[in-house]
């Protein structure tokens, strides 16, 4: 089945209110030029800034670029002038270098902040305790050139579907907080980036507005 095949199927089973990130991660650039030939489907996301880089660098220029992956400080500035979203903002500290890049770009970034919901360990994200933390600091508060549009989080990888589906509607539960707290009238203040190739349906069930599908269009890395 091509990638068109897949990408129209899941299309179909999901709502048109949800936004799909096809990853494409470690595939060519033919693979997402095939995909946006043949779709019109100009959303993709990267975990690796020098790899998105070198895409952005090929690709039709109107295509969005998501940034989904563990970003290093020093990785920032080749994705600064043009990612249209990074969904994982997992420290105050990437916040900041953030800002920073945004200023030199004389650009305003969206991120989501990304939250440690599953069980395991290894994975990155904030603490809900220390988002509320760092969104009542002065020094968060200066930051002008960054923009927080919502939240995004990963389930433990199980089969457990009664798990997965406590661990997403945790991060919803974290998303209606924070916006009627700190973002109440921040109308882009919306999204809730949640669910995968073998999750999403589960994530919108429990009010993802994004899912990130890799292997589920592109195939096996």
């Amino acid at each position: 089945m091509s990638y068109t095949d897949r990408f129209n199927i899941i299309r179909t089973e999901v709502p048109s209110n949800v936004k799909i990130v096809a990853v494409s991660k470690t595939k060519p650039a033919s693979s997402v030029e095939e995909l946006y030939r043949n779709t019109g489907h100009k959303m993709f996301g990267e975990n690796k800034a020098q790899e998105l880089n070198a895409k952005h660098g090929v690709l039709p220029m109107d295509i969005e670029w998501h940034f989904i992956g563990h970003l290093q400080t020093n990785k920032i500035k080749y994705i600064a002038p043009y990612v249209a979203l990074i969904q994982s903002v997992d420290s105050f500290k990437l916040l900041a270098e953030l800002n920073k890049e945004a200023i030199k770009c004389n650009r305003v970034i969206p991120c989501l902040l990304q939250f440690h919901i599953a069980s395991e360990e290894a994975k990155f994200g904030f603490s809900f305790d220390e988002v509320r933390q760092m969104l009542e600091d002065k020094l968060y508060q200066q930051l002008l050139n960054v923009s927080i549009t919502g939240v995004m989080g990963m389930a433990t990888f199980t089969d457990n579907t009664r798990q997965i589906s406590s661990e997403f509607k945790t991060l919803f539960t974290y998303f209606a907080d924070i916006k009627s707290n700190y973002f109440p009238l921040k109308h882009d203040f919306r999204e809730v980036s949640m669910g995968m190739t073998d999750d999403y349906k589960i994530a919108i069930a429990e009010g993802s507005t994004i899912i990130r599908v890799g292997s589920g269009i592109f195939g096996g890395r």
